[in-house]
């Protein structure tokens, strides 16, 4: 009989039901070497939390994280609560000795993210925090690629986020529906929100990223808010566009947005290399474009690569269905929690770990100081 992980998930919101439907589907799909057990789900609504454990499987509800992390019989905490609580539950959890899935981004800022590292590292747990778009399968497939050499020297990333639910001035900050525009939760706007997915993808595929130079805006100054019912200012960015250059020499050029009419989730990047060129778009995301010099001229140009082959040419698809069927956003979350879950049996990290992920967090806050100050910053790298 395989050992049974034993789970608390902390959130029920919308990444809490990604990560329910990832607990459910990767025993089948995966069949991995432990299997997850859903022992507790917690939300400060004990109506909403005990609707979801009923709805998920969850053997048992709570309204205190605190209670749920200290228990005996629970050897993972998940993490899928707005970003100023990641810190607090993390450093309890390692603490207990759980391992720990945290959704992005990793903390508030850097100096959180560095207490939540140590507190990880002395205690020997593992750690994964959710950027879970690594584990889409075209995504994928670029990052092999590059690790082969077939770009050859890269000279350009450029990657964008775009979004348009915040357009309405009515829309009010804060609370449980608007929490990603209350600077004292969110801990910032688009930037932490959307751009930390680009940089995460970025540094994963093409390196270290060693400065940037920012801009960003806030459209609509005052907003209501949803808990204090006063109009109060907005301190998140609507939108960021930043500049940086790579450790490897390469320019990158981000921005995202929640001001782009028409754009519900437009997640792009482009690299173009000395011998060939790649881009993806989360709107076709089976589909790796792909344009290879080498190519006999008369046939040179952009092709598209429908990366659903399960054969094993293109990952994680030998789990799934036929060539030319294609799995969705939901998918990314069970890829990354069967990586994780092997790598808890047999004794390794899973990236992006959360030291992985404080490099993140570094490039976050020197886009919001350079922004700030309107000038370059170096990325620390201490």
């Amino acid at each position: 009989m395989k050992r049974k992980l034993r789970v608390a998930q902390i959130g029920c919101g919308f990444m809490g039901r990604a990560h329910a439907n990832a607990y459910h589907q990767v025993t089948g799909a995966f069949d991995p070497p432990i299997e997850p057990s859903l022992e507790v789900i917690c939300a400060t609504d004990a109506a909403r939390a005990q609707a979801f454990a009923r709805r998920w499987g969850f053997a048992s509800h709570s309204t205190s994280w605190r209670e749920v992390v200290a228990r005996d019989d629970i050897d993972l905490v998940d993490i899928c609560v707005p970003n100023n609580l990641h810190a607090e539950i993390a450093l309890a959890a390692a603490e207990s000795g759980k391992a720990i899935l945290c959704e992005k981004p990793l903390a508030m800022n850097v100096a959180q993210g560095r207490e939540m590292v140590a507190a990880v590292e002395k205690a020997g747990v593992a750690s994964l925090v959710s950027f879970n778009y690594r584990r889409v399968p075209a995504v994928t497939l670029a990052k092999q690629l590059i690790d082969e050499g077939r770009l050859g020297r890269v000279f350009h990333y450029r990657a964008q986020f775009l979004q348009d639910w915040t357009i309405s001035p009515d829309l009010p900050q804060g609370g449980s529906a608007a929490w990603r525009l209350d600077a004292s939760v969110a801990g910032s706007g688009v930037t932490g929100d959307l751009l930390a997915h680009c940089i995460d993808t970025a540094l994963w595929q093409n390196g270290p990223i060693t400065r940037v130079n920012a801009m960003t805006e806030t459209f609509i100054k005052q907003r209501m808010h949803a808990v204090t019912g006063c109009e109060e200012p907005v301190r998140i960015d609507d939108a960021c566009v930043f500049f940086c250059r790579f450790e490897n020499g390469s320019l990158g050029n981000f921005e995202s947005t929640r001001y782009a009419r028409g754009h519900k989730a437009l997640f792009t990047f482009e690299i173009n290399g000395e011998h060939a060129s790649i881009r993806w778009d989360l709107h076709d995301l089976h589909r790796l474009e792909w344009s290879d010099h080498g190519d006999e001229g008369a046939v040179r140009g952009w092709r598209s690569i429908h990366v659903t082959d399960g054969s094993g040419d293109h990952p994680y698809m030998d789990h799934w269905w036929v060539p030319g069927l294609a799995v969705g956003y939901g998918a990314t979350f069970v890829h990354q929690l069967s990586d994780f879950l092997s790598a808890i049996h047999e004794g390794r990290s899973c990236s992006p770990t959360f030291r992985e992920a404080l490099e993140t967090q570094k490039v976050c806050e020197a886009v919001l100081q350079s922004a700030d100050a309107g000038q370059w910053v170096d990325i620390d790298t201490a």
